[in-house]
C-alpha cells in the first residue's frame, strides 16, 4: 500500500503543477491517467461503479465526485481533486483541492481550515482508539470556525478494495464507533462547506454539490496504524 500510495502522491504532485487557468478538467484527467500508468499503477476509479474517468475533479461548489469534461478552469476556482491507484492488488486514495491563483480570501480560509481538519483528524488516529475521536476532532477543528462539514459522505477503510468498513465520518462522539488498531488502513477525507452542510446530486448522478451553492473543500490522506504510530501512505 505505501507504493499506491506514493503513486498517487506523485500524481496529486503533478496534478498541482498541471492545473491552471485555461485547461479542461478532461485534459487534467488525462494527464493523471498518463502519470499513474507510467509510475506501474492502475487507476482506482475508472469503471469503479461505472465512473467514466481516471479521476473525481470538483470545482467549487461542487464537493465530490465530479467527472472530468471540456469544463476550463478559470483564475480564482476552487479545484477539488480525488486521485486513486492500485498496486499489486492494493489501494490508495487522496484529494486536495486547489486554489488557481488569486482566489477570495474566504475561499483561502476555507482551503487552509480543511486541510488542517485533515491534520487533526491524523492525529486523533491512535491504536486503542475509537473512530469517534477521529470523527470528533474534525467536527470540533470546522465548527467552532464556523464553518460546517459534510455528513452524507464519509472517509472509509481501504485495501484490497477502495472502501472498506470501518466507515470514518467528519462528525461524531470520542469514545464511540470501531475500535483502532495496529494494521488498520483507513482514508480520512474532510470536506467542508462555507454555508450548509447538506448536499445534492445532479443529474449525472455522480457530482455532489452543496445545497445552498456555498463553497466546498475536501482533504484526504491514506493512513496506516502501525507499532511506531499512524504513517499517512499519501
Amino acid at each position: 500500500m505505501r507504493q499506491a500510495g506514493r503513486v498517487v502522491s506523485m500524481t496529486i504532485a503533478r496534478l498541482r503543477e498541471f492545473i491552471g487557468p485555461g485547461v479542461t478538467t478532461l485534459e487534467c484527467d488525462a494527464m493523471a491517467e498518463k502519470e499513474i500508468r507510467k509510475l506501474g499503477a492502475i487507476p482506482a476509479f475508472k469503471g469503479y461503479l461505472g465512473f467514466p474517468a481516471t479521476i473525481c475533479i470538483s470545482l467549487n461548489e461542487e464537493i465530490v465526485h465530479g467527472i472530468p469534461s471540456a469544463r476550463v478552469v478559470k483564475s480564482g476556482d476552487l479545484v477539488s481533486v480525488d486521485v486513486g491507484a492500485i498496486v499489486g492488488g492494493f489501494y490508495a486514495d487522496s484529494a486536495v483541492t486547489i486554489a488557481v491563483d488569486s482566489v477570495t480570501p474566504e475561499a483561502e480560509a476555507l482551503v487552509d481550515i480543511t486541510r488542517e481538519a485533515l491534520v487533526q483528524g491524523i492525529q486523533a488516529t491512535i491504536s486503542g482508539g475509537r473512530v469517534g475521536d477521529i470523527s470528533f476532532a474534525v467536527e470540533q477543528f470546522v465548527e467552532t470556525r464556523g464553518y460546517s462539514v459534510v455528513r452524507e459522505y464519509v472517509g472509509h477503510g481501504v485495501g484490497r478494495r477502495l472502501h472498506e468498513e470501518p466507515q470514518v465520518p467528519n462528525y461524531g462522539v470520542p469514545g464511540r464507533g470501531p475500535l483502532l488498531r495496529q494494521g488498520m488502513v483507513i482514508a480520512i477525507e474532510p470536506m467542508v462547506n462555507i454555508g450548509g452542510w447538506q448536499t445534492l446530486v445532479l443529474e449525472d448522478q455522480w457530482t455532489v454539490v452543496t445545497a445552498d451553492k456555498s463553497l466546498s473543500a475536501h482533504f484526504e490522506h491514506t493512513v496506516a496504524i502501525t507499532e511506531e504510530g499512524t504513517e499517512v501512505l499519501t
